[in-house]
């Protein structure tokens, strides 16, 4: 896409690909988040050739686009869809091929499809998925990728042994998601303010960027690190813990994850919000 065309977004992408739209040259706007409606709007009053793209799982809030009807608006269109799952790939779909596998699309619904290699594969890099002449073209003319090194020979290697396990090794999804529901059932007991996710990303929603500051010490201070996130990165008055969960992890780790909050929690909750 360029001069004349059009990118639309969701608008809480990650800051990559906002930037990457907008740097496209193409007409740029966003729509709701997760919001086929307005993206139906504004695909009417799109013009020239249409991307849009979304994220598969957002980084922040963890929830999964929804993929089926964005694809359906994006065909009435002749849109093409781009999806970026970066978080999806390993602990979505049967054998860990992200969100297009989780929801039984493929590459007629998602024509460009990108991964990331720096989160379940352990290693580094990324990748774009689609047709021959999809790939074709991008190697001829993505200067991105033109003028990118390539990737070690070592690490291509280790991915390759990612992927095997991610596409036999099933048991760690099924560990992974016993985990989450473990997790999820008891913030609920303690009283925390979750967001709706089934994935590994776990936002524990506390308001103001104070409190969630003073829980993310808390939290380190009993040997647990876990990252506040606060505005601009989300809207103000949203901030929150950013609780991430991987196979690695034990059943024994999420109960002591689980009583230090509960600990660390009612002692927060004690204390006047002096920003509330």
């Amino acid at each position: 896409v360029g001069q004349g065309d059009t990118v639309l977004e969701d608008r809480i992408n990650h800051a990559s690909l906002l930037d990457a739209g907008l740097l496209s040259g193409a007409r740029f706007s966003r729509y709701l988040h997760n919001d086929p409606e307005s993206l139906a709007k504004r695909l009417e009053k799109a013009c020239g050739n249409t991307l849009v793209v979304t994220d598969g799982v957002f980084s922040m809030d963890g929830d999964l686009a929804d993929l089926p009807a964005i694809c359906a608006e994006a065909k009435q269109r002749d849109a093409w869809v781009m999806v970026d799952d970066a978080h999806g790939f390993g602990p979505l779909g049967a054998t860990g091929g992200g969100i297009v596998e989780h929801f039984g699309l493929g590459i007629d619904d998602v024509p460009v499809l990108v991964g990331t290699l720096g989160k379940a594969f352990g290693t580094a890099g990324a990748f774009v998925a689609g047709s021959e002449e999809l790939i074709e073209t991008l190697i001829q003319f993505a200067r991105p990728y033109i003028y990118t090194t390539s990737q070690p020979p070592a690490v291509a290697c280790a991915t390759l042994k990612s992927l095997e396990l991610l596409r036999s090794e099933h048991w760690r999804r099924e560990h992974l998601n016993r985990l989450i529901a473990r997790f999820r059932q008891g913030a609920a007991e303690i009283g925390l303010s979750l967001m709706d996710s089934p994935t590994p990303i776990q936002p524990i929603l506390i308001g103001s960027s104070e409190r969630a500051l003073a829980l993310s010490a808390a939290l380190k201070a009993r040997g647990i690190l876990v990252g506040a996130i606060r505005p601009p990165t989300v809207p103000v008055g949203s901030a929150r813990l950013r609780v991430t969960f991987s196979a690695s992890h034990g059943e024994a780790q999420v109960e002591h994850l689980l009583d230090v909050l509960a600990e660390c929690w009612s002692r927060l909750a004690e204390e006047p919000d002096e920003h509330a």
